[in-house]
């Protein structure tokens, strides 16, 4: 997959895609159907299988001082994509010039001038240009003046509730990563790299690969049952594992971080890239009144996890 983040000085080689507009956050069952359906599209015009979407997130530039909302940063979106066979990623800078155009102008500047799109899919209740102004029915009616297709998703739902990831990101904060899979189509992932923590793990007998989740919307803090692949370096490759999510109480207040225990294994991970999905809600982040109190309930959280991994593939 080619990854395409100037759209403004563009290789000719990248236009010309059937492509999927929206921020796909999460990648979630919804967003996977739009896939499908831009797919068949590019089939249809014998094109390749592209997205649109926008860095930072809209939704970011606007509310900078807003909680941390994001279920994956760019890095672990474009993998996840890359993974549904997208051919073309168009992460389309959000700044300033961009927020400005009213839809005509961002239907003409950037989908037919820029990225000279031949087929475009969006969402039902995608709204574009400067204020939201512009509904589907608009990209409809500058399609057919500028030159490229519509396809538009109807919105999919489970039990009869929308499929969005606002309702992954409810899920999440209350504890239920299965439910949010549910939604997802694949398990909730924590993307990052192992970065040196204060090693009290170690100490304790419990080396933890430490990731930052700054920038990300927080699940509901406390220990996980967790699968983890190691996606570079001498150790690549898939685990079982427990994770702490939070600000760890024993050891004072601290930065929100994902310390991940992989089971039965040795070796350096600093500085590699990890995917710790969670798969389990097992307790609360809890303060103890010594170490081995902590160290055997930690003892106590590693045989539940393993007993509901053996299961999960």
């Amino acid at each position: 997959m080619r990854i395409i983040r100037d759209t403004t000085f563009i290789d000719p080689s990248d236009r010309g895609a059937a492509a999927a507009i929206g921020n796909f956050d999460g990648v979630h069952i919804g967003h996977q159907a739009v896939i499908d359906l831009t797919r068949a599209a590019a089939r249809s015009v014998h094109a390749p299988l592209g997205i649109m979407t926008f860095e930072p997130h809209p939704r970011s530039y606007f509310s900078r001082s807003e909680t941390p909302f994001r279920l994956m940063n760019a890095e672990a979106k474009a993998n996840r994509l890359a993974k549904l066979g997208v051919e073309k990623l168009y992460e389309v800078p959000f700044n300033a010039a961009l927020a400005s155009l009213t839809p005509r102008e961002f239907a003409q500047a950037i989908i037919a001038d820029q990225l000279g799109l031949r087929h475009v899919v969006v969402g039902a209740d995608f709204r574009f240009g400067k204020d939201r102004a512009g509904s589907v029915a608009d990209l409809q009616t500058f399609g057919k003046e500028m030159g490229f297709g519509v396809t538009i998703a109807p919105i999919m739902t489970i039990a009869q509730a929308n499929i969005s990831s606002t309702a992954i990101r409810q899920a999440l904060s209350d504890g239920n990563p299965r439910d949010a899979a549910a939604m997802l189509g694949h398990w909730h992932r924590i993307e990052g790299e192992v970065i040196r923590g204060d090693q009290r793990g170690r100490d304790l007998g419990y080396p933890t690969a430490n990731m930052s989740i700054t920038g990300l919307h927080p699940p509901r803090f406390g220990v996980y049952a967790v699968k983890v692949d190691v996606l570079d370096g001498p150790h690549k490759g898939t685990y079982n594992g427990a994770a702490s999510i939070g600000v760890r109480p024993m050891f004072g207040e601290n930065v929100p971080n994902c310390e991940t225990f992989i089971f039965d294994f040795k070796g350096d991970l600093y500085g590699t890239t990890l995917s710790v999905a969670l798969v389990n809600y097992l307790r609360p982040e809890m303060k103890f009144d010594n170490l081995d109190a902590l160290i055997a309930q930690m003892d106590a959280d590693c045989d539940i996890a393993r007993k509901i991994l053996a299961d999960v593939k």
